[in-house]
């Protein structure tokens, strides 16, 4: 987006502040009706001789390019997924803790990522685990993919219904 003085063109396209159409007009002069309105002359395009110029008010044209941007923050950190972390060699009572938290995650509508830590030959008791605390969260809850084996761990997300 360039502006004012920084326009190199001789001529412009120039549109009114209320959308009305004004002709090619010399730079200059575009430059001049702006001061006197008290408002920024703004090119639109580069690609086309003379270029295409609006008439805007000084901050309207920062505002209009940042509502074109998607918006970041606190609305990306809400789809954000929460991971929960167990073992293989899990005791009931702790299972029934990471589950108790899974089942109020879905619930509250976040997210689960389910994850198991494995060291060696622990795979198979990994995917056991994961498929019982499926079983147990599938009222509020299904998976968005199947469980995965890579490496050191194993894992499922679970979505809320």
């Amino acid at each position: 987006m360039i502006k004012n003085e920084k326009i190199r063109a001789s001529e412009v396209q120039l549109t009114g502040i209320h959308g009305e159409d004004l002709g090619v007009v010399s730079t200059v002069e575009a430059l001049s009706m702006a001061k006197k309105l008290k408002v920024d002359l703004i090119c639109t395009s580069l690609f086309s001789s003379p270029p295409p110029c609006r008439l805007m008010k000084a901050g309207a044209a920062k505002q209009e390019v940042q509502q074109g941007k998607p918006k970041s923050g606190k609305q990306e950190q809400n789809t954000k997924v929460k991971e929960i972390r167990l073992t293989p060699q899990i005791e009931d009572h702790d299972y029934d803790t990471k589950k108790n938290q899974a089942h109020k995650l879905l619930q509250s509508g976040k997210s689960v990522l389910l994850v198991v830590r494995i060291q060696g030959k622990e795979g198979p008791k990994a995917k056991e685990l994961l498929e019982r605390l499926l079983k147990d969260v599938i009222d509020v809850g299904g998976k968005q993919t199947g469980i995965q084996l890579s490496g050191k761990q194993a894992m499922v997300q679970v979505n809320p219904l």
